[in-house]
């Protein structure tokens, strides 16, 4: 029988899992460190005893940003064929997490064949399976009720889940009292603040906190604590009902802790750029430098259609100065369930982002792939560019659709191309253009 049931646990007692020694070697970082930060609740290794097929990933302190990638059936568009093919382009772009985020009907078939195929780490919302798998409406459904769901998706596998512990009567009391343009905007914490309005009761993932924490205790599940209060619009950031929930969240990082269980923080939301880094300071000071997890931000509201470049904008900003893992954001935001094609376009923008803000922390061997490039460009080796490339399939379509009359060029500059000049003076070689038209 093992010593511990948690990967903080295990830290915490002065053990290094096989867990923390992939990661280790993922990371660039010596397995002591990394036990030490997990230990401290500055790196989590979401990591659930169930999820026999994972390849573990660290998210916090020292570690390469990482991804998400929400997927999941609706009532509108429930096509558990189309969900897996998003699945795969997920692993095939090398996200680090898939959240199921669906919620309609019995989900548990969709989530148990993807937890057991999917090296990725897995999320789900309980709160958005509570309908489907109780069968009840929202006011029939009780605090035991709620429990009950967690628990299920415990034992399947799943390796955290978003809880929104924090909008509690203080923090919904907070954004009452200031208003909002655009009010609640988070799924889960618009049901739970219905829930609490309509029963006039406390929110059931606070008032039994402890109780849901022995759950994700006996699984090792990481919670991630959801921000029920996160901006809609850029006009809602950094306001009482934000920062009230935030404060709340900073609390249950360490009651979560105090049980070895594993913390993610969550983060808005839509913010102008200028509020970003100050943003991800005060989340890391408020909850004790535990791994935050944005989405987005999104800089701008008035880009329907192309919320992934919004998105990355904000993400790369937000990565840059602390925060660890992005949700990624497709150009369907806001529109409609995103298909295969708005997931790889939301993933691409995400990686980019991530991937920037990796090279501006200095995170180890982050440049290694940028550098390959530019030395396959400086000799204009196309075979070794396309290569290289993050997306070799779009970029050699790119090429071949133009073709240059001479492959030491592309169709842009032709024989006027800045390296090809530069090459062939440095060679020695004369640089002639009109004798070549």
């Amino acid at each position: 029988m093992k010593a511990y049931h948690t990967q903080m646990e295990a830290a915490k007692k002065g053990i290094i899992t096989p867990e923390m020694e992939i990661v280790a070697k993922k990371e660039y970082i010596e397995p002591e460190e990394l036990r030490e930060l997990v230990a401290k609740g500055e790196v989590a290794i979401p990591c659930n005893v169930n999820h026999k097929s994972i390849s573990p990933e660290g998210i916090g302190t020292k570690m390469r940003t990482k991804i998400n990638v929400n997927l999941g059936i609706s009532g509108d568009a429930k096509n558990y064929e189309t969900e897996m093919k998003k699945v795969d382009l997920a692993h095939q772009f090398g996200a680090e997490a898939i959240m199921d985020l669906s919620n309609y009907g019995k989900t548990n078939t969709f989530r148990r064949q993807l937890i057991e195929k999917s090296p990725a780490m897995i999320g789900t919302v309980p709160m958005y399976d509570a309908i489907g798998y109780l069968e009840k409406d929202l006011l029939d459904i009780t605090a035991e009720d709620f429990l009950k769901v967690v628990r299920a998706h415990a034992e399947e596998g799943v390796d955290f889940m978003t809880i929104h512990a924090g909008i509690n009567r203080r923090s919904v009391e907070a954004f009452r009292r200031e208003g909002r343009k655009m009010n609640i905007v988070s799924r889960g914490g618009s049901l739970l603040f219905a829930w609490m309005m309509m029963t006039d009761q406390e929110n059931p993932f606070f008032e039994y906190y402890d109780e849901v924490l022995d759950i994700l205790h006996e699984y090792d599940v990481t919670i991630s604590l959801g921000d029920a209060l996160r901006p809609g619009c850029i006009d809602d950031a950094t306001d009482a009902g934000q920062i009230s929930e935030l404060i709340e969240l900073g609390h249950l990082t360490e009651r979560a802790w105090d049980k070895n269980v594993q913390v993610m923080v969550e983060g808005p939301g839509h913010m102008a750029m200028n509020e970003i880094a100050a943003n991800m300071t005060l989340q890391k000071r408020i909850c004790h430098n535990a791994p935050f997890y944005v989405l987005g931000p999104l800089v701008t509201d008035i880009f329907p259609g192309y919320d992934h470049i919004t998105s990355a904008i904000g993400g790369a900003i937000a990565a840059a100065n602390g925060a660890d893992f992005l949700c990624y954001v497709t150009p369907a935001e806001h529109l409609r369930l995103p298909d295969v094609n708005d997931v790889k376009e939301g993933i691409i923008a995400s990686k980019i982002a991530a991937h920037a803000a990796d090279i501006a922390k200095n995170v180890p061997h982050a440049r290694d792939q940028d550098n390959a490039m530019a030395e396959a460009r400086q000799v204009v080796d196309w075979d070794k560019i396309f290569d290289v490339s993050f997306d070799r399939e779009k970029a050699q379509t790119y090429f071949e659709s133009v073709p240059p009359a001479d492959r030491h060029t592309c169709s842009m500059c032709g024989k006027m191309c800045a390296v090809r000049t530069t090459n062939m003076i440095l060679a020695g070689e004369k640089v002639e253009f009109c004798s070549e038209l």
